[in-house]
């Protein structure tokens, strides 16, 4: 069995992605590893050629400036990384430059992947997932979230990135996948204010179809405001995966959040509510169909 990491990144070091602990943190259980690097305003090219020299190639990318809806542009990328994978592999293991697996899952993916090998009908692997906001204390804890989502696929181009690169479908198909005890931790909205507002505003070019000028215009002068965006917050009581603790230990700024504060419409409440006392969500949103 042959596994291949693959991501897209550009302007790493500008917006503060943890790009170096995402890779480094599923780089044991790969092979081999791709990376579409976009035209960046940064070092981001040089700090992903010296992550593993051996291991990692480099797909070099110029972002597709007609893209500019509904961030359908990350999909593209993704492609471009995962076209790079040569057919000698058998499992593409995705991972995003805001998430970082935990060392403690490298055996039972290892596993999952081997025990699946030979089950032609399983596409993928469904991996569970822990939403970190504002600092690295903090976990999102509502339907706003979503909780799972495919990492792991089988070397097939005809399988293409979905949407805005969340997941990933078949032909137009939802891919048939089974459930990995492991948790994926998206570091996404954990950044010092600064570099989060910054990372906002260019991220919304790519959903709202404006130019990145006119982002650049738009772009608030201000601090985001962690305390005031949040829907529902509880406190990570857990350790984080051994390659986030120096950046961990460089956290240099504080955010005032209140656990028992719920900022939500009257629905939303009612299905939080809903969810906590019966352990359902209502209504979720699957991008997948789940194989015993």
């Amino acid at each position: 069995m042959k596994v291949c990491g693959f991501t897209f990144i550009r302007n790493a070091e500008k917006y503060d992605f943890p790009i170096i602990e995402a890779i480094t943190s599923v780089l044991p259980i790969c092979d081999h590893f791709v990376v579409a690097v976009g035209q960046s305003e940064d070092n981001t090219r040089k700090i992903i050629e010296e992550i593993d020299p051996e291991k990692i190639s480099v797909v070099d990318t110029v972002w597709d400036d007609s893209l500019r809806e509904g961030g359908v542009v990350y999909a593209d990328e993704t492609n471009k990384a995962l076209d790079a994978i040569p057919d000698e592999y058998d499992w593409c293991f995705y991972i995003q430059g805001d998430e970082v697996l935990h060392e403690r899952y490298l055996p039972v993916i290892q596993k999952a992947m081997e025990s699946n090998l030979e089950r032609r009908e399983v596409e993928g692997l469904l991996f569970s997932y822990r939403h970190f906001y504002g600092t690295y204390d903090y976990v999102g804890d509502c339907r706003h979230w979503y909780r799972n989502e495919i990492r792991v696929i089988r070397n097939d181009k005809s399988i293409r990135s979905y949407k805005d690169a969340q997941g990933f479908r078949k032909k137009g198909e939802k891919l048939n996948v089974v459930p990995v005890e492991a948790e994926i931790y998206h570091y996404g909205w954990v950044r010092h204010p600064k570099f989060m507002q910054e990372k906002v505003d260019s991220v919304k070019a790519f959903y709202d179809g404006i130019s990145e000028e006119e982002a650049k215009k738009k772009a608030s002068e201000q601090e985001f405001n962690y305390g005031a965006e949040y829907d529902a917050l509880t406190r990570f009581d857990g350790t984080h995966p051994k390659v986030m603790q120096n950046r961990i230990k460089r956290l240099n700024w504080d955010v005032n959040v209140d656990t028992d504060k719920i900022q939500m419409k009257l629905k939303y409440r009612l299905l939080y509510r809903i969810e906590k006392i019966f352990g359902v969500r209502l209504f979720e949103y699957r991008n997948y169909k789940l194989l015993k």
